[in-house]
């Protein structure tokens, strides 16, 4: 009779306590965060105008001659860029200031300035840009002889490539080989038709608009 009364207790407290107990837990689950929507990737436009500053090491030869000028070039560049899929062509100038000379004897000849006209092509990896280019080149020769001055401008052609990272929507840095070639002038201070040759390694950053 009293192990009945024991258990017949057990229930009605276990009835009693259960309800209070889940009283205290949530009836449902949490909301929640709003699904985020997806968002394209989106791949970096090469296409647009854009204006830069460069700085570099020139060295090269004189034709006819010993000189073998040597020295610092920067200056500005700019140009424009059209993107066709993973193809990026473009047409870019610069002009250049110079402190390339030599000296032979009693003559110094140097090279103050130089621009090129080119046209630019290459494959675009995102961000990354290897390019070709080659065009139009000109500048100034110039012939020193005791006290004597001679300056000549030179016309020829460029030739060249580089790598251009891009590192914001607006800015990129390059790394750039250019050859330069200008054609024959006739210099009357040593009788010498001359060219002159150069190697250009330069490094820029451009901003495009």
């Amino acid at each position: 009779m009293h192990s009945k009364s024991w258990v017949m207790a057990t229930i009605l407290m276990g009835g009693t306590i259960v309800p209070a107990l889940s009283a205290d837990f949530p009836t449902s689950s949490p909301p929640y965060a709003p699904y985020a929507p997806y968002t394209p990737y989106r791949a970096f436009d090469w296409t647009g105008p854009y204006i830069g500053l460069n700085l570099g090491y020139q060295f090269g030869d004189v034709g006819n001659t010993s000189f073998r000028p040597r020295g610092f070039a920067g200056g500005i560049e700019g140009g424009y860029n059209w993107q066709i899929g993973n193809f990026v062509l473009g047409a870019e100038t610069d002009l250049q200031l110079s402190d390339a000379d030599d000296t032979f004897a009693a003559y110094k000849f140097s090279n103050p300035w130089f621009g090129t006209l080119r046209a630019r092509g290459g494959i675009a990896l995102n961000n990354t840009l290897l390019y070709l280019t080659g065009g139009l080149a000109y500048g100034e020769g110039k012939l020193q002889y005791l006290g004597w001055t001679e300056t000549n401008t030179h016309f020829g052609w460029t030739f060249g490539g580089g790598i251009e990272v891009g590192f914001t929507p607006s800015w990129s840095v390059k790394a750039e080989y250019l050859y330069v070639d200008l054609s024959e002038r006739s210099y009357g201070l040593d009788w010498t038709n001359s060219d002159l040759q150069s190697n250009i390694l330069r490094l820029g950053v451009n901003y495009r608009f």
